[in-house]
């Protein structure tokens, strides 16, 4: 008789994880450059994801590789040869930071007046990618900063 392994498997919690953030699978799916059949064959445990995956996933759900398959049964060859730590960045994330850098220049004395829309520009560009609720929010918080730093004629 074999045994029954009492922990989570890995496929549902990816699931549950990408059922939190309201994604669907396709979305998941495009995250991950493979079809939404792999996130299904995934999550229903009928394949494992490689090392790879795991990192992109440990990623996009804002914690590290070992946490994500932590209490699984991914299987111990494959969690021994996880990186420790994963880059946990989004386009978004380096829109902000530039704008940031732009908006220190600016505030260091230096002017440049086609800033205000060379930014509304950018960020016009990221709203025809960014779909999801809350990057079009992040987009909002960005143009705010673009409207208080930048003066079209100034």
């Amino acid at each position: 008789m074999a045994l029954i392994d009492p922990r989570e498997s890995l496929g549902k919690k990816i699931a549950r994880l990408r059922g939190e953030r309201g994604w669907t699978q396709e979305q998941l799916a495009v995250r991950l450059a493979v079809s939404r059949v792999a996130v299904s064959h995934i999550e229903m445990g009928l394949s494992v994801p490689s090392e790879r995956t795991v990192v992109l996933l440990a990623g996009m759900f804002d914690c590290e590789p070992p946490q994500l398959v932590a209490g699984t049964s991914y299987p111990d060859a494959k969690r021994d040869r996880l990186p420790a730590t994963t880059a946990r960045y989004t386009a978004i994330d380096l829109l902000a930071a530039l704008l940031e850098a732009d908006i220190a220049w600016v505030q260091s004395g230096h002017s440049r007046p086609e800033l205000h829309n060379e930014w509304a520009n950018r960020i016009a560009e990221a709203y025809t990618v960014h779909t999801e609720h809350a990057d079009k929010q992040r987009l909002r918080e960005l143009e705010l900063l673009v409207v208080q730093f930048f003066h079209p004629h100034g």
